[in-house]
């Protein structure tokens, strides 16, 4: 641990992303009874979205009967199991969790990135004014540790959002889509990247990430993927 992680940590304790309770100085950054606690995605899985199937089959329901602008996708992390988590880490100010969940992000995805041939890391953003109130983006505090853990560069000159749009939760598939319209701009009229890779925290119908993604086509980007913290059948 550096000195200055060990001083922060001194100063203000870390907590456990699933009990939120304090951890132990100097210790792991989740308690290692919490640990089987979060439900990591496993086979099988939607070739498409990377969403769990009940049954050996291609696609999800959704995926199977609509085209995304992505080409492929993977979660982490089955969403009942880390919805209260996810909601500290969001809104909660719990920065401290991106830690333990970029680390698995990083570790259960890496090779998979690899064989995409990801030259970079594209954090989904959030409108100025909802970063200035949670005072960070927890999508680029994810991208920040896996490209720490892997050497992927993120990119946060490359697209932002210029609309500030209703939560995606409240919201039916076509209600999603209409309030993404013109929800993001791009930054470069010609974006030098052939490969990226969106980070996001939470994967549902796939309208967010369609939405970059057909900007970062006009952009010049050829080839774009999506990697989430959580993604869940019901969603």
């Amino acid at each position: 641990m550096k000195k200055t992680e060990w001083l922060w940590d001194l100063l203000f304790p870390r907590r456990c992303p699933v009990c939120d309770g304090v951890l132990r100085f100097g210790r792991e950054d989740i308690c290692p009874e919490c640990f089987g606690k979060v439900r990591f995605i496993r086979e099988p899985v939607c070739m498409k979205c990377g969403k769990e199937l009940t049954e050996e089959e291609e696609y999800c329901r959704d995926c199977a009967g609509k085209r995304h602008a992505y080409i492929q996708g993977a979660a982490v992390f089955e969403y009942t199991s880390v919805a209260a988590s996810i909601y500290r880490f969001k809104y909660g100010g719990r920065q401290e969790y991106a830690r333990f969940f970029g680390r698995c992000m990083a570790a259960e995805l890496e090779g998979r990135m690899r064989r995409w041939q990801v030259q970079a890391l594209v954090p989904v953003p959030v409108h100025p004014s909802r970063k200035r109130k949670r005072g960070y983006n927890q999508a680029e505090l994810l991208a920040g540790v896996i490209s720490s853990r892997t050497g992927i560069p993120v990119r946060k000159d490359i697209i932002v959002r210029q609309k500030k749009t209703a939560p995606q939760k409240e919201l039916n598939e076509k209600q999603r889509q209409n309030n993404l319209k013109k929800a993001f701009k791009i930054l470069k009229n010609d974006v030098k990247l052939d490969t990226i890779v969106i980070i996001d925290d939470i994967y549902t119908t796939g309208s967010t990430i369609d939405a970059m993604a057909t900007m970062l086509h006009i952009a010049g980007v050829g080839r774009v993927y999506y990697a989430a913290l959580a993604i869940g059948n019901g969603l």
